[in-house]
């Protein structure tokens, strides 16, 4: 049976002074402006006209596009979060500073930088040579599934690093001493302890590469039932001027945002649907 959680300390003194009121009126303002946002798209757009867009051709595509591309995003994001957040934790090298700013520097950089980046990589003799090979990325899905990695890697990769440190380090050598393998104390120990933390990156970069949009349109280009993601159908469709299509979109990615976002927050609680 788990033990229960601690509650915070309470500050003492009165409920009702100037810092309360201040701090939970700016929350509420800032609540108020995310919530105008929301009423004003929902008023703005009807369901008939949201039945219809999601029966489109285009946005279908793009909907399914996203799905595939995002979902092989996900499995990337996974595979390298897990070793190289357990490295960031566990190890100090020569450099270790530098690889973790390097590690952090996509979630600060403009995305659009990383979309020219790319570009200007595969135009050199390396980036010719892996495409020579029939690798190709520009203008493809894979150069999608290419940008939603590296623009979103960061957030699994940090929150796995963030689930490492808060592991015990005796437990694993315990369990070292009990015979097992790094390997085997690094699955039957760390891993499963660490793992709530790691869901939880993982399904931040997962909601990350969705919303994708400046990189994909410079590495990947936006053509219409071929390399067409959500976000690009949105600006396709403000592009010729047919705003409910792109709202009916913009709420759809609002809806996946939200549920990502709430099962991060269930995560983060320590609820888990798995028994472990």
């Amino acid at each position: 049976m788990e033990l229960e959680r601690e509650e915070a300390p309470r500050i003492a003194g009165p409920r009702v002074n100037v810092l309360t009121i201040s701090t939970l009126g700016f929350a509420a303002l800032f609540i108020l402006m995310v919530l105008s946002l929301i009423v004003a798209d929902l008023f703005y757009i009807n369901a008939e006209v949201v039945r219809k867009v999601l029966r489109s051709p285009p946005v279908l595509y793009a909907m399914k596009l996203s799905a595939l591309t995002s979902g092989a995003t996900l499995l990337l994001v996974v595979l390298f979060s897990i070793p190289v957040g357990y490295a960031l934790s566990r190890y100090r090298f020569p450099g270790h500073s530098l690889v973790d700013t390097l590690v952090d520097l996509p979630i600060v950089l403009p995305p659009l930088v990383i979309g020219v980046s790319l570009l200007v990589f595969f135009r050199t003799w390396l980036g010719r040579l892996i495409e020579s090979t029939g690798l190709e990325f520009v203008y493809t899905v894979k150069g999608i599934v290419l940008c939603q990695f590296l623009c979103s890697a960061s957030y699994g990769i940090r929150s796995a690093k963030a689930a490492f440190d808060g592991v015990d380090p005796g437990l694993e050598h315990l369990a070292l001493t009990l015979g097992c393998t790094p390997f085997r104390a690094f699955r039957l120990v760390v891993l499963p302890l660490a793992r709530s933390g790691i869901v939880a990156g993982a399904i931040m970069a997962w909601a990350r590469a969705v919303g994708i949009f400046g990189p994909i349109m410079v590495f990947a280009g936006a053509v219409r039932m071929k390399t067409e993601v959500m976000p690009t159908t949105i600006y396709l469709e403000l592009s010729i001027g047919r705003i409910e299509v792109a709202l009916a979109v913009a709420l759809l990615m609002l809806a996946m945002a939200t549920v990502a976002l709430l099962l991060i927050r269930w995560l983060a609680a320590g609820r888990r649907w798995w028994g472990v």
